[in-house]
């Protein structure tokens, strides 16, 4: 009771309102907030602390030889306030052997032996790793680790490459894409302690910021491809070839860094037996790579960053036979121009972006790894979709595994507001409602109506939709109501706070309430804590004094806008448009009037992207 009078204080100094709801919270996440390291105004609290690593990552690639060999040096700092006398340390690849906890059956192409820790090393002390088939590894430190302080760590492995490529593997038997490949420290954070979550092969990730130097050694006529600023390109490549791509650094146009024509020479790279390509990166959550003898490289650049001129490379790596990814890095440029000065209207962080040619349609911080598309519409659909992640889970620290709505959502939600801008709202609204809303409104399953708060890591059924469609949806909806301008003062707000940190849902609802001066809690309520779907219907119209009022009834639930098309006897329409604030003070069922001397002849609600289940009865007519 004293917790609670506490809480509902605070909210009424945060947000002006005696009634705020209280949200519910989970007991783990009530202890952060009783800890101080989250706060109800949205913010980082007064004790927030998240860890930190430097990683010095060396891998060894010769295709078509599928072994990959690395080593890599761990700086790990504890910035907790807890002693740990072990470590978890992540083995992505093991989802690979057989035996893994998978939500999907593996084919023979799919199956490898995982990865092999061939030495581990704390502070010079050698550990015996016993192999697993767990992508979690607990590793016990020879000295407990104590806060604030730090322990390196050595580490020599290997693997074996699948044949078969999703997120990472064989593109070819020349090409390979290389993501999660080497062994790294767990997220220990302020609410959960380690992240032990099993990766399956539906689910995502949640990383640590971190600092890397990710050096690459391959045959002479590989080109790599990867995460962070390259720091050798004068040793790697020959000078016409670095001279390239040095250009692109300034130029809006394409230049053709390496052609097919090229290639065929074989004298792109330094002549030499092996080139070990070297790359940084600060403060970021992973780190990937895509190498190939026979990809042809195109780059540009755009300003991301009007304020301070600054640019970011666009690169894009591809076979010469796909003519979607010759428009890769033009599609790019619009992309990183586009969010960075419309939604979410954040200057693009990064130096750079990488458009590589994979199957995977995947986000990786600075690159993507996409499919072929014939219809270059949907090509760019797919590639704004990856790059718009850039902000969401890497600009922020999302923990994709136990909250996927909170970075795939607002990629959905970008990636149809670029839509707009790029083919027209009525394009990009067909595709959001064919490729999302379709798929979800109108699958009456029982796990489909589960509340979006669920954990992601508790889903199986409804998982992609709890993800992507109802997420985004009401983001729209929020958009729609607040108005563009106090929407991104509040998702600013929001993005101010956390950016470089582990948010959590509660820290959005928050944030959000904080940045629009103006309590939510209602509104999150309703779209996150629900069974609810979206249905409306129109009950009953009744002629009144000043007009008539119709009586809408919302059997699904969700405060969703609408707009209502009126028809006059005299053969005039009238469009209202309704915001989710509508909802508010009654979410079941609410009466609208309409004054007007006319007479009525139909009446018609339409939600646009907010599809309803049931569309017979959302008219009325004399």
């Amino acid at each position: 009771m004293f917790k609670k009078t506490i809480i509902n204080t605070l909210l009424v100094i945060a947000f002006g309102s005696a009634s705020a709801q209280t949200l519910y919270m989970p007991r783990d996440i009530k202890k952060a907030f009783d800890k101080g390291t989250r706060s109800i105004d949205g913010k980082p609290g007064k004790n927030y602390w998240q860890n930190h690593g430097r990683y010095n990552i060396h891998v060894t690639v010769a295709p078509p030889d599928r072994n990959i060999k690395g080593t890599e040096e761990i700086t790990y700092f504890n910035n907790s306030p807890d002693t740990l006398r072990s470590l978890n340390m992540k083995l992505i690849l093991n989802i690979h052997k057989p035996g893994a906890a998978r939500l999907s059956p593996a084919g023979a192409d799919y199956l490898t032996d995982g990865i092999k820790i061939d030495t581990f090393k704390a502070n010079a002390q050698v550990i015996n790793v016993p192999a697993t088939s767990s992508t979690n590894q607990g590793v016990r430190l020879p000295k407990a680790l104590a806060p604030h302080d730090s322990v390196k760590l050595n580490i020599a492995w290997h693997y074996q490459i699948s044949k078969q490529s999703e997120r990472e593997g064989m593109i070819d038997s020349t090409t390979y894409y290389l993501a999660y490949f080497y062994p790294r420290v767990s997220v220990y954070d302020d609410y959960n302690g380690w992240d032990r979550l099993p990766f399956n092969d539906a689910q995502e990730f949640y990383n640590d910021f971190n600092d890397y130097t990710l050096k690459v050694t391959v045959p002479a006529n590989y080109v790599v491809w990867a995460t962070g600023t390259l720091q050798n390109a004068n040793e790697v490549l020959q000078p016409e070839y670095a001279k390239r791509l040095e250009a692109s650094f300034t130029s809006d146009s394409t230049i053709h860094i390496a052609t097919a024509a090229d290639l065929a020479k074989k004298n792109i790279t330094a002549q030499k037996t092996t080139n070990t390509w070297v790359w940084t990166a600060s403060n970021i959550t992973d780190v990937a790579l895509g190498i190939s003898n026979h990809y042809v490289w195109d780059a540009a650049s755009v300003v991301v960053d009007k304020t301070a001129n600054r640019r970011a490379s666009m690169q894009a790596a591809f076979a010469d036979a796909s003519k979607d990814f010759h428009h890769s890095v033009q599609f790019g440029r619009n992309s990183l121009n586009w969010f960075s000065n419309n939604w979410p209207g954040v200057p693009y962080p990064f130096p750079k972006m990488t458009a590589f040619q994979g199957f995977a349609d995947m986000e990786y911080p600075m690159m993507v790894n996409d499919s072929h598309q014939e219809d270059l519409k949907f090509a760019q659909f797919v590639q704004d979709h990856e790059i718009a992640h850039t902000y969401f889970p890497f600009y922020m620290g999302i923990n994709e595994t136990r909250y996927g709505y909170m970075d795939e959502g607002w990629a959905t939600t970008f990636e149809t507001l670029i839509g707009q801008h790029n083919f027209g709202k009525p394009y990009a609204d067909s595709l959001y409602k064919m490729f999302r809303v379709n798929r979800w409104i109108h699958d009456p399953a029982t796990y489909e109506d589960l509340p979006v708060i669920t954990p992601t890591s508790e889903l199986v059924g409804g998982m992609g939709n709890n993800e992507y469609v109802k997420p985004s949806l009401s983001y729209l909806a929020l958009k729609d109501m607040l108005g563009d301008e106090l929407f991104k003062k509040a998702l600013h707000t929001y993005m101010d706070n956390w950016h470089g940190k582990h948010p959590i849902p509660w820290d959005y609802f928050n944030s959000m309430s904080s940045g629009s001066g103006k309590n939510l809690n209602w509104f999150f309520q309703n779209w996150f804590f629900t069974n609810y779907y979206i249905d409306l219907a129109i009950d009953k119209v009744t002629k009144t004094a000043a007009g008539s009022n119709i009586d809408i009834k919302n059997i699904g639930g969700f405060a969703v806008p609408f707009d209502v098309t009126f028809t006059y006897t005299d053969g005039t329409k009238e469009i209202i448009h309704r915001t989710a604030a509508f909802w508010e003070n009654n979410q079941k069922e609410v009466t609208l009037a309409l004054k007007t001397k006319k007479t009525l002849k139909s009446v018609k609600i339409n939600g646009g992207i907010f599809m309803d289940a049931d569309e017979s009865n959302n008219t009325w007519g004399l």
